[in-house]
């Protein structure tokens, strides 16, 4: 079993540690319908992305 050789201080402990904190959420504003959304995902209030429409409409026979 590996042991380490010298301990590890608390600051360099404590350096390692803070890149595990949540960071925000960063939205991005929708080019069609100008809501708030994930940078590169589909706009969930009108369903656009990239330009396109994701999401056709269910034509009912």
């Amino acid at each position: 079993m590996a042991v380490p050789r010298n301990r590890m201080s608390k600051s360099r402990t404590l350096k390692r540690r803070t890149e595990h904190a949540f960071k925000p959420v960063q939205l991005v504003e929708c080019p069609n319908c100008k809501a708030h959304k994930k940078s590169h995902r589909m706009c969930l209030s009108c369903g656009h992305y990239n330009g396109k429409s994701v999401f056709k409409e269910a034509k009912l026979a």
